[in-house]
């Protein structure tokens, strides 16, 4: 079994200790490393290269936000997961745009962070219940942002199920299409919608009913 490679970042050395027990105690995880502030995260993840880091957002030196951000920037194939105490859309939404492809409150860690660190590893995108009702309601209070070239009924079928984490040969399965089809209409998508991040792409999601995150209400 390959296991999914994780890298520890947050300044208290005590929830590291933690959290290393807890998911070492899984059978596919594997804790490679440990950063006790961002700058050492960005370091240790060049020089590990894991496969999702657990980021707390408020550390010094460099915060978690910037460091998820040099972070996505510099390996595309780390997912950054976010675990922090902070509820508020500002840092939820300042995480999607930064690239960090998850959100997990602490005080929900020992239930929900296994789930969430599998659903990353596999490219899918993990907000806490109740995070959608922040994202739209940031979303209604603004203008949308820049007007954006709409979606055809096929584009949209992409972006639904590429936010919900399904690989390109499931996609094309799904929709009697080729993959290297499915890469192109995700690319068109990407262009169009003048996003970045599959985690961007997850949050236009959301906004236009799309799909829901787990446990939120509708």
């Amino acid at each position: 079994m390959k296991k999914i490679r994780i890298l520890l970042a947050d300044d208290h050395a005590v929830l590291r200790a933690g959290l290393r027990a807890l998911l070492s105690a899984e059978r596919d995880m594997e804790v490679v490393g440990e950063a006790a502030n961002g700058r050492e995260a960005v370091a240790l993840a060049e020089q590990l290269r894991p496969d999702v880091v657990v980021m707390d957002l408020a550390m010094p030196e460099m915060s978690g936000l910037e460091a998820t951000r040099e972070i996505t920037r510099r390996l595309p194939g780390t997912r950054v997961l976010a675990l922090t105490m902070h509820a508020e859309e500002q840092y939820l939404l300042e995480l999607l745009q930064a690239g960090g492809s998850g959100y997990v409150l602490k005080r929900s860690a020992d239930t929900e962070l296994l789930e969430a660190i599998r659903a990353v590893s596999r490219g899918q995108a993990y907000l806490y219940p109740g995070a959608v009702k922040l994202l739209l309601s940031e979303y209604h209070r603004g203008d949308g942002g820049p007007r954006r070239r709409e979606l055809s009924e096929r584009e949209e079928a992409v972006l639904k199920l590429t936010a919900e984490g399904y690989s390109n040969q499931e996609i094309a399965e799904r929709l009697g299409i080729s993959p290297k089809t499915v890469d192109t209409y995700r690319q068109r998508i990407m262009e169009k919608l003048n996003l970045h991040h599959r985690a961007e792409l997850v949050r236009y999601a959301l906004e236009r009913g799309l799909l829901r995150a787990p446990g939120a209400e509708g």
